[in-house]
């Protein structure tokens, strides 16, 4: 089914730090890594394949329950990524299912034609990797707050996207290092200096948790092409966080 799509998949035994689905890349390019432990009963299985769309869905299925993993192509790499919903059942309704719903409100509202929902670009949004950027024209904005060439991050140690201009509004402050890299709020993170002062010495930056954010001007990701926002956008990030299947997923700004 991987090579139907054009990709390569490894199945390999692993430990429990390692389970689960991962890119990979050795001589011959990327592939799918699938770990699996000795003692883990699960099978995989896939349920439908999108071979023009270089897509596939794929289901874990264990004693406990039921996990769905999107894995495909999207512009440069191969991607996979966990999809929330218990009733997805095909490529086309897992790319649905991870779109916010004030995306989906959007395209219902703006797009017409059925095969222009799921692009890239289209009268809704423009999607750059997991993020969706939606028209905000109603957007006020003071020029003093907006910030220039600042990163949008899951807050999980990957490679952020960076922003030519940026506006956030609320959302909740947070303490960030490599070894917090989910964030503390301030709370905890003073409680954590008063127990262990060292802690201090951690490199540690504020940035903000959830927060609503705008970008305009150019949006940049090694893996992905630059995307020329005209006008103040709202940044979305897709649904993966919510899906069983999903490491732990946060939206740092």
């Amino acid at each position: 089914m991987f090579e139907r799509m054009g990709g390569r998949v490894r199945v390999r035994e692993t430990f429990s730090r390692n389970r689960g689905i991962d890119i990979r890349s050795d001589k011959r390019g990327e592939y799918f890594d699938i770990g699996v432990e000795a003692a883990d009963r699960v099978e995989y299985e896939v349920i439908d394949i999108r071979p023009r769309l270089k897509h596939l869905l794929l289901m874990a299925r264990r004693d406990n329950g039921k996990q769905k993993f999107l894995c495909g192509h999207d512009e440069r790499h191969w991607f996979v990524c966990a999809v929330p919903g218990a009733s997805v059942s095909n490529v086309i309704s897992a790319m649905e299912a991870l779109q916010p719903s004030e995306v989906r409100a959007a395209v219902g509202r703006k797009v017409k034609r059925t095969k222009n929902r799921l692009r890239r670009r289209n009268e809704a949004f423009v999607r750059q990797g997991e993020w969706f950027f939606v028209p905000a024209p109603e957007l006020s904005v003071n020029p003093k707050l907006v910030l220039r060439n600042e990163p949008i991050s899951r807050g999980r140690g990957g490679k952020p996207h960076m922003c030519q201009f940026l506006y956030r509004t609320g959302g909740e402050p947070v303490y960030v290092c490599t070894r917090r890299p989910r964030g503390l709020p301030t709370s905890e993170y003073a409680a954590l200096i008063n127990s262990n002062p060292d802690a201090a010495n951690w490199g540690w930056h504020q940035m903000r948790r959830n927060p609503l954010a705008y970008v305009s001007g150019r949006v940049w990701h090694p893996d992905h092409r630059t995307v020329i926002l005209d006008g103040w956008h709202r940044v979305l990030m897709n649904t993966e966080y919510q899906a069983p299947g999903a490491r732990a997923v946060v939206f740092l700004d």
